[in-house]
């Protein structure tokens, strides 16, 4: 008996115990959002007459205690589904709820536009973004690849280790890049393909937006044709005064290039301080191309060393691309101390290197009937940053609610190395620049209608340059042309500001202007040993003052329209006036000291149509007008219009000022959500454009063939499937510009014996699998039908057939 009345107290005890408990634990619910289950603050919580209302913290969490155990509250936030519950029934879920994206989603969110926080839908220009949990779907191999898979944006790559973005007809240095607010583009930023972009580590990223059309008033020169901007995971404080621990694990193979790759970051989380850490290292095998297609692409053979003579031998299999392997490895440390709630100081740390790599199309080329180039190669590529920024925020101050002051400290390495068949001399070129940066911006609400953006900038760039060439049998090096004259410098001063006016919620102008001073100077004394040039020295001093106004009108919940227009320059750099390079077989540039800045007039109209979230259309076209185009022409020097360069009688060029041209083109995406798993989406481009070329319009080089990819989603709980299709139309000769057209050898040819590229299509799956909070699993099966591609303008053929595997583990 005693013991049967003390398991009855016990029970009581029990029963009292856990209705205490759900007593409390129903007093506070938490917000988390669907797929990363992560917090989610400032949500509002309401019931149905709007009499109680509350807002949830930091943590996601908000107390429950005003509410009614049989009350409806609706949970509103407009990044999200909305949602309704009663007190009830929170409590029988643990008080947990869980909210999913809208179909915009963290889209309606940008900080590119202005350097700060605004909604997507207010900015009249068109920008594209992808997160961080999109970019572990789409399991991009560079960033390059990231920003391929957006869809806006077409990718050139000369060789494996590359990726050069062409956006609204533009490329190289008419588009800018920034990481975490920081200018990349330096000095040497060449009208050539780049690869610059690759340095970044994709799996560094939280999220990317991409500007499309003229940044300048923001970014200054080169922000001709788009911004894309970087922006780094951010290292994560403890919420308690106990040390917060997360870690990510990642590993990943591809079968078209026998990709490893291994990924490892963490982050050590205090009350004030936190340390974030990231290494990433991906090593790559030759490139296999795919069996359907031209046999233009294959490659039959190529040029070995043996017994220390050059030899031509056939390839074992002609399509694997050989040599194009290569392998890179990317570092990342950040830290950050919080001060107080308004002072926040960030310092990162970046670094990236690769291997030695071959430039893929320079070794594709013939001279009769034996390949050209025994070796030509770029040396490793490394790229280090250190950034530093302090954010202040402030209600008092006049001059701002919220400042951002930005020191950062970058140095660029490049080289390239390249030996005619059966010749012993061996042209070695190396770079490097020193930049300094320092930006100043700053944000104010002068009322609740009109915001003021505005802010300081100042860049330096030092161009080391160094030439020489070597005797491979006797290793003997002897003084060269360099690429650029030592000791180059390049400095820019600027000041914008940017208003936003919003006199309500269906309209906003938004108008803004920088004023730009760039000063350039080369000295060309050494270089005029081998030269010869009518001058010793090149300055270039200008000023530039660009604009921007638009608006965007929302005249109901189904239509919005945005209309902007623009100017955006870019100032000639140390590549336009100092380089010397051979351009293209039996062409060699030389320095040009008359060189001013070029400008861009853009206009763009845009239309969206969303259909109660269910379809959503999004329309835009464009305008570029490009004066006083910085191009690549032929040239005299000293009355003569051939010179010998490495041995060959070549014809004499400069970049100048010596054209316009004319961009046009057309967007359409489209977004149907048949119900909330599955989804169908799809964009396509439509781009064209001429320039002058003495009184004859021509195609424009970076003009890309139509493009376009349609996917078909379909997420159920912890699996998604999507299935996708990526397109592009044919570029014929007569479409093609006379810069390409020279270059057959990287093309197809038609039934004239013409170049030209043409259209291609690739069939692809991919998956995602989250086994449970820490273990998710993504494969991708790409180019199903192995078809045999080479995307416009690019020296490298795609891959075929290829099955993509990642595993990652999360702490």
């Amino acid at each position: 008996m005693i013991v049967s009345s003390q398991v009855k107290r016990n029970s009581v005890h029990t029963i009292f115990l856990f209705l205490f408990l759900q007593l409390t634990f129903g007093q506070t619910v938490t917000v988390l959002t669907a797929d990363s289950q992560m917090p989610i603050p400032g949500v509002t919580l309401v019931n149905h007459i709007k009499s109680k209302t509350i807002i949830t913290d930091s943590n996601g969490q908000a107390s429950l205690s005003l509410f009614n155990a049989k009350e409806i509250i609706y949970f509103k936030d407009f990044l999200y589904e909305e949602e309704h519950f009663t007190k009830s029934e929170i409590v029988n879920k643990q008080g947990i709820v869980y909210l999913m994206l809208k179909v915009e989603g963290l889209d309606q969110i940008v900080i590119s536009a202005s350097k700060f926080e605004q909604r997507k839908r207010d900015i009249p220009q068109t920008i594209v973004n992808v997160n961080a949990k999109d970019i572990a779907l789409s399991n991009p191999q560079t960033s390059a690849d990231l920003l391929e898979n957006i869809g806006n944006i077409y990718i050139q790559k000369s060789q494996l280790g590359g990726g050069s973005p062409m956006i609204r007809g533009f490329s190289t240095n008419r588009l800018l890049i920034a990481v975490d607010g920081v200018r990349m583009n330096n000095a040497i930023f060449r009208g050539g393909n780049l690869q610059n972009v690759i340095a970044i580590d994709p799996f560094s990223i939280q999220h990317t937006e991409v500007t499309l059309g003229a940044g300048s008033v923001v970014y200054g020169s080169d922000a001709i044709g788009g911004v894309m901007s970087f922006y780094t995971k951010k290292p994560q404080f403890s919420e308690t005064d106990a040390l917060d621990f997360s870690a990510t694990a990642l590993t990943r193979f591809a079968s078209a290039n026998t990709e490893t790759t291994g990924h490892l970051d963490f982050n050590l989380g205090y009350k004030k301080w936190a340390f974030l850490t990231s290494v990433s290292y991906t090593d790559f095998d030759d490139l296999r191309m795919g069996s359907h297609g031209p046999d233009d692409y294959l490659r039959p053979e190529y040029v070995t060393r043996q017994n220390g003579e050059d030899v031509i031998v056939a390839n074992p299999n002609p399509k694997v691309q050989s040599p194009t392997g290569y392998d890179q490895l990317n570092f990342m440390q950040k830290v950050r101390y919080k001060s107080s709630d308004d002072l926040d100081f960030d310092l990162g740390l970046y670094y990236s290197t690769t291997s030695e790599f071959s430039r893929y199309d320079r070794l594709l080329r013939y001279r009769g009937d034996e390949l050209r180039s025994a070796e030509w190669n770029y040396g490793p590529q490394e790229w280090f940053m250190g950034n530093f920024t302090l954010t202040k925020l402030s209600s008092r101050s006049n001059l701002y609610d919220k400042i951002q002051t930005t020191l950062a400290y970058q140095n660029f390495k490049e080289s390239r190395e390249d030996r005619d068949f059966q010749s012993a001399i061996r042209a070695v070129r190396a770079e490097s620049v020193d930049a300094i940066s320092f930006n100043l911006d700053l944000e104010k609400t002068l009322n609740p209608k009109t915001s003021l953006f505005y802010g300081l900038e100042y860049l330096h760039n030092t161009v080391h340059s160094d030439g020489y060439d070597t005797n491979i049998e006797t290793n003997q090096n002897s003084v060269s042309l360099t690429r650029y004259p030592d000791g180059s410098t390049w400095q820019s001063v600027a000041a914008y500001a940017s208003l936003k006016h919003k006199p309500n919620s269906k309209f906003v102008f938004q108008s803004g202007l920088r004023f730009n001073q760039v000063i350039a100077k080369a000295d060309f004394t050494a270089n005029n040993v081998f030269l010869n040039l009518p001058f010793d020295d090149a300055e270039v001093n200008t000023g530039a003052l660009t604009g921007t106004v638009g608006i965007t009108w929302s005249p109901s919940d189904v239509i919005q329209w945005k209309l902007n227009a623009s100017t955006a320059f870019r100032a000639p750099n140390i590549d336009d006036i100092g380089k010397v390079f051979d351009s293209e077989p039996g062409a060699v540039v030389v320095p040009n000291k008359d060189l001013k800045a070029e400008y861009a007039y853009s206009g763009e109209l845009g239309l969206k149509l969303n259909f109660e979230h269910k379809v959503i259309i999004d329309l835009a076209t464009y305008y570029t007008f490009l004066d006083n185009a910085l191009i690549r022409r032929d040239y005299e020097l000293n009355g003569e219009t051939e010179m010998v360069y490495n041995g060959e009688l070549s014809t004499i060029q400069a970049i100048q000022n010596a054209s316009k041209a004319w961009i046009y083109g057309f967007e359409a995406g489209i977004d149907i959500n048949f119900t909330k798993q599955l989804k169908l989406r799809s964009q396509y481009n439509v781009i064209g454009g001429t320039e002058d070329n003495n009184g004859v319009e021509e195609p424009v080089r970076h003009v890309a063939p139509n493009f376009g990819r349609t996917h078909l989603v379909w997420k159920k709980n912890s699996v998604l499937f999507d299935a996708f299709v990526v397109y592009n139309s044919t570029l014929d000769f007569n479409q093609m510009a006379p810069s390409e057209t020279a270059k057959d050898y990287i093309y197809a040819l038609d039934a004239d014996g013409n170049p030209y590229a043409p259209s291609w299509y690739t069939l692809n799956f991919r998956t995602q699998y989250q086994y449970n909070d820490q273990l998710s699993v993504t494969a991708s099966l790409e180019n199903i039908t192995d078809q045999r591609y080479r995307p416009y303008s690019s020296g490298i053929t795609a891959a075929g057939r290829n099955f993509i595997l990642a595993l990652k583990y999360t702490l």
